[in-house]
Protein backbone atom coordinates (compact mmCIF):
# COMPACT_ATOMS: atom_id res chain seq x y z
CA UNK A 1 0.00 0.00 0.00
CA UNK A 2 1.12 3.68 -0.75
CA UNK A 3 0.50 6.45 1.62
CA UNK A 4 -0.43 9.69 0.16
CA UNK A 5 -1.99 13.09 0.74
CA UNK A 6 -4.12 15.19 -1.44
CA UNK A 7 -6.35 18.84 -1.50
CA UNK A 8 -9.53 19.29 -2.94
CA UNK A 9 -9.30 22.55 -5.31
CA UNK A 10 -12.13 25.32 -4.50
CA UNK A 11 -13.52 27.82 -6.56
CA UNK A 12 -14.33 30.54 -3.83
CA UNK A 13 -16.00 33.13 -6.61
CA UNK A 14 -16.88 35.55 -3.22
CA UNK A 15 -14.60 34.84 -0.41
CA UNK A 16 -16.63 36.82 1.74
CA UNK A 17 -19.78 34.48 1.30
CA UNK A 18 -17.67 31.31 1.96
CA UNK A 19 -19.32 29.06 -1.00
CA UNK A 20 -17.30 27.37 -3.00
CA UNK A 21 -17.34 24.38 -5.71
CA UNK A 22 -14.59 22.10 -5.75
CA UNK A 23 -12.90 22.12 -9.15
CA UNK A 24 -10.09 19.44 -8.93
CA UNK A 25 -7.51 17.28 -6.73
CA UNK A 26 -3.92 17.29 -6.14
CA UNK A 27 -2.30 13.94 -4.88
CA UNK A 28 1.06 13.34 -3.65
CA UNK A 29 2.71 9.73 -3.02
CA UNK A 30 6.02 10.59 -1.59
CA UNK A 31 7.34 7.28 -1.49
CA UNK A 32 6.74 6.69 -5.50
CA UNK A 33 7.47 10.05 -6.56
CA UNK A 34 3.99 10.94 -7.78
CA UNK A 35 2.47 14.39 -7.98
CA UNK A 36 -0.73 15.40 -9.99
CA UNK A 37 -3.49 17.28 -10.49
CA UNK A 38 -6.88 16.93 -12.62
CA UNK A 39 -9.57 19.40 -12.58
CA UNK A 40 -13.16 19.86 -14.07
CA UNK A 41 -14.81 23.34 -13.84
CA UNK A 42 -18.85 22.39 -14.18
CA UNK A 43 -20.16 25.83 -15.12
CA UNK A 44 -23.51 25.46 -14.33
CA UNK A 45 -22.88 25.04 -10.79
CA UNK A 46 -20.46 27.65 -10.76
CA UNK A 47 -23.13 30.51 -12.29
CA UNK A 48 -25.20 29.31 -9.98
CA UNK A 49 -22.84 31.02 -7.52
CA UNK A 50 -21.80 33.81 -9.18
CA UNK A 51 -23.18 34.22 -12.82
CA UNK A 52 -20.72 37.33 -13.45
CA UNK A 53 -17.46 34.56 -12.84
CA UNK A 54 -14.65 34.85 -15.39
CA UNK A 55 -14.37 31.18 -15.75
CA UNK A 56 -11.22 31.63 -18.47
CA UNK A 57 -9.17 33.06 -15.36
CA UNK A 58 -10.74 29.74 -13.12
CA UNK A 59 -9.69 27.64 -15.59
CA UNK A 60 -6.03 29.12 -16.42
CA UNK A 61 -5.41 28.74 -12.29
CA UNK A 62 -6.38 25.33 -12.42
CA UNK A 63 -3.73 24.94 -15.35
CA UNK A 64 -1.28 26.59 -13.25
CA UNK A 65 -1.58 23.95 -10.58
CA UNK A 66 -0.84 21.27 -12.93
CA UNK A 67 2.54 23.16 -14.43
CA UNK A 68 3.47 23.41 -10.88
CA UNK A 69 2.73 19.47 -10.32
CA UNK A 70 4.63 19.05 -13.74
CA UNK A 71 7.44 21.21 -11.62
CA UNK A 72 7.15 23.83 -14.79
CA UNK A 73 8.80 27.34 -14.64
CA UNK A 74 8.86 30.33 -15.96
CA UNK A 75 6.01 32.88 -17.17
CA UNK A 76 5.50 33.45 -13.53
CA UNK A 77 5.95 30.12 -12.32
CA UNK A 78 7.61 29.37 -8.76
CA UNK A 79 10.87 27.47 -9.42
CA UNK A 80 10.45 24.99 -6.80
CA UNK A 81 12.67 21.58 -6.65
CA UNK A 82 10.83 18.03 -5.31
CA UNK A 83 7.84 17.28 -5.56
CA UNK A 84 7.02 17.69 -1.50
CA UNK A 85 7.92 21.52 -1.27
CA UNK A 86 5.44 22.53 -5.00
CA UNK A 87 2.66 20.40 -3.32
CA UNK A 88 3.71 22.35 -0.01
CA UNK A 89 2.99 25.68 -2.01
CA UNK A 90 0.43 24.49 -3.72
CA UNK A 91 -1.56 23.51 -0.39
CA UNK A 92 -0.18 26.88 1.00
CA UNK A 93 -3.76 28.44 2.66
CA UNK A 94 -4.80 31.32 0.09
CA UNK A 95 -7.66 34.01 -0.69
CA UNK A 96 -7.67 33.79 -4.24
CA UNK A 97 -10.43 32.84 -6.12
CA UNK A 98 -9.12 28.71 -6.28
CA UNK A 99 -8.03 27.58 -2.60
CA UNK A 100 -7.18 24.37 -1.42
CA UNK A 101 -8.72 22.52 1.39
CA UNK A 102 -6.96 21.11 4.21
CA UNK A 103 -4.50 18.08 3.61
CA UNK A 104 -6.22 14.71 3.59
CA UNK A 105 -4.61 11.36 3.99
CA UNK A 106 -4.85 7.85 2.45
CA UNK A 107 -3.87 4.84 1.68
CA UNK A 108 -3.80 3.38 -2.22
CA UNK A 109 -2.21 0.87 -4.56
CA UNK A 110 -2.09 3.47 -6.95
CA UNK A 111 -1.81 7.08 -6.72
CA UNK A 112 -2.93 7.47 -10.58
CA UNK A 113 -6.05 5.82 -10.13
CA UNK A 114 -6.56 7.31 -6.66
CA UNK A 115 -6.66 10.89 -7.92
CA UNK A 116 -9.47 9.74 -10.79
CA UNK A 117 -11.26 7.87 -7.99
CA UNK A 118 -11.28 11.19 -5.94
CA UNK A 119 -12.24 13.31 -8.53
CA UNK A 120 -15.00 11.30 -9.01
CA UNK A 121 -15.82 11.36 -5.45
CA UNK A 122 -15.03 15.11 -4.86
CA UNK A 123 -15.34 16.93 -8.37
CA UNK A 124 -17.99 15.24 -10.44
CA UNK A 125 -20.83 13.56 -8.06
CA UNK A 126 -22.79 10.97 -9.69
CA UNK A 127 -26.66 11.33 -9.99
CA UNK A 128 -28.40 11.32 -6.90
CA UNK A 129 -28.28 8.68 -4.44
CA UNK A 130 -25.73 7.07 -6.28
CA UNK A 131 -22.72 5.10 -3.88
CA UNK A 132 -19.36 6.68 -4.39
CA UNK A 133 -16.63 4.81 -5.92
CA UNK A 134 -14.83 2.33 -3.29
CA UNK A 135 -11.03 2.38 -3.72
CA UNK A 136 -9.24 -1.14 -4.08
CA UNK A 137 -7.68 -0.72 -0.32
CA UNK A 138 -11.38 -0.05 0.66
CA UNK A 139 -12.02 -3.52 -1.04
CA UNK A 140 -9.61 -5.31 0.78
CA UNK A 141 -10.81 -3.92 4.07
CA UNK A 142 -7.83 -1.50 4.32
CA UNK A 143 -8.60 1.73 5.82
CA UNK A 144 -10.12 4.60 4.37
CA UNK A 145 -8.94 7.75 3.39
CA UNK A 146 -9.41 10.44 6.00
CA UNK A 147 -11.73 12.84 5.17
CA UNK A 148 -14.37 10.87 4.21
Amino acid sequence: MIGYQYVTLRCVPRVEREEFVNVGVVVYAQSVDFLESAHHVDEGRLRALAPDLDLGTVEDMLCTVQAVCRGDSGRGLPHLEGLGRRFGWLTAPRSTIVQPSPRHGGLCHDPALELQRLMVLLVRPGPPGSDPPVSPAEQAGGPEPAGR
